[in-house]
């Protein structure tokens, strides 16, 4: 038994009952988190309990703990659970992840405290109603687990902010979804979504989205009203194009639409004041729009696996962006204009078809990154030599004859890869 003091409750009944179920001592810790195992007291109380990894059913003595408000039970065993559980009142947090549980308790409903409810990792077939009337939850997560529907009574959570859906079998969402008018972050990857109801446009108050891994082939218009969306991920899906509507979402500062079907994209993307990441890699891109120039905040900017064979010139206007990506395109040249990307610290314009580089890139002088090799390159300018923040250069694969004499200059480059060139004399500083 732990020696500790708990004077004026019985709790260390339940301490010492619990220590005999495990077969060994339970801590006393400070925080308990998901991989806990441990106890938390406060005064004469344990307020926090974690027993992770170490029961096969739940053991009914928790349930005396009356002034539970954190009990963690991941990774255990637990194909059901008592209904006395819900005489846990004090209940803020509840986390039984990783667990087999197939239904919950109608006493579920019971936790008027409850504010985080999290099942990931479970075999629920069926959204459990009792789920619905706990009026104070903020957070549920349900990942992982084998849901085929959700209920139109999901709307009852009216105080929800998170809700978490990731790796279940939806194909689609119920109308209701969109009275959950407080609603901060909505995540559903990896089910089966093709569509998603109208009613979404009414999450005014929604700033992350995450509809990645689904099988959505049309951006859905009702996400083009979300005025407070900061971050969007439509990763792995089948989308062939963006709507005009795209930019209403002056809030947006994150957008990832990698591994979709798009060719082209709308001028009014460059109406995305916000945006600081897009992230476009494996798509079928062959035409940049001019607008993309009026993405003053943008700093992260990735454009691998493409079919761009120019950039605009207006690309020159990023003055904020600090990562540009452009690797396996069919780029045959830069234009003069990039030295006016004066943030720039990485530059990937590996496997494309470049045969130069303008002399004006050694005005880049906060580039630490940049990767050139299975190009077509022949010579370097001199102006290369310039890069004074240069830590990296790689240059494999080229048809490279000679170096500049004063790559001695580059005194920060660590790391240079010269590779697969035909290169007959190396500067001595290399």
């Amino acid at each position: 038994m732990n020696e500790v003091k708990i004077l004026k409750s019985g709790d260390w009944k339940v301490l010492f009952e619990l220590e005999n179920i495990i077969g060994k001592p339970i801590p006393q810790i400070e925080r308990v988190k998901r991989t806990s195992l441990g106890f938390v007291l406060h005064g004469d109380n344990i307020i926090g309990l974690g027993l992770f990894n170490c029961l096969s059913t739940f053991p009914d003595c928790i349930t005396c703990l009356k002034s539970l408000k954190e009990l963690y039970l991941v990774g255990n065993e637990l194909t059901t659970l008592p209904e006395s559980i819900g005489n846990l009142k004090s209940l803020q947090t509840l986390d039984l992840g990783n667990n087999s549980l197939r239904i919950l308790p109608e006493s579920i409903s019971k936790f008027k405290s409850l504010q985080r409810l999290i099942l990931k990792g479970n075999k629920l077939y069926i959204f459990p109603e009792p789920i619905t009337r706990l009026k104070k939850l903020k957070e549920l997560d349900l990942t992982s687990n084998e849901l085929i529907y959700l209920p139109d009574s999901i709307m009852k959570l009216k105080s929800l902010q998170k809700l978490i859906l990731d790796g279940n079998n939806l194909t689609s969402l119920p109308d209701s979804i969109g009275e959950l008018s407080l609603l901060k972050e909505l995540s559903l990857i990896n089910n089966g979504l093709q569509t998603l109801p109208e009613s979404l446009k009414f999450l005014l108050f929604l700033q992350k989205l995450n509809l990645s891994y689904n099988q959505l082939s049309i951006f859905p218009e009702s996400i083009c009203y979300l005025s407070s969306l900061r971050d969007l991920c439509l990763l792995k899906n089948q989308l062939k194009e963006l709507p005009k509507s795209i930019k209403n979402l002056k809030s947006l500062q994150k957008l990832d639409l990698r591994h979709n079907c798009l060719t082209l994209l709308p001028d009014s993307i460059g109406n995305l004041i916000s945006l600081e990441e897009i992230d476009l890699r494996y798509n079928q891109l062959y035409l940049l729009p001019e607008s993309m120039g009026n993405l003053f905040a943008l700093k992260y900017f990735y454009l691998d696996n493409n079919q761009l064979n120019v950039i605009p010139v207006s690309i020159s206007n990023l003055k904020s962006l600090e990562v540009l990506c452009l690797g396996s395109n069919y780029l045959t040249f830069l234009p003069e204009s990039i030295e006016k990307l004066v943030l720039l610290q990485e530059l990937d314009l590996t496997s494309n078809k470049l045969t130069y580089l303008p002399e004006s890139i050694g005005n880049l002088h906060s580039l630490k990154f940049l990767y050139l090799d299975h190009n077509y390159l022949t010579t370097l300018p001199e102006s290369i030599c310039n890069l004074k923040a240069l830590q990296s250069l790689c240059l494999k694969r080229n048809q490279l004859l000679s170096l500049p004499k004063s790559m001695d200059k580059l005194k920060l480059l660590q790391e240079i890869d010269l590779k697969g060139n035909k290169l007959r004399i190396l500067p001595k500083s290399l």
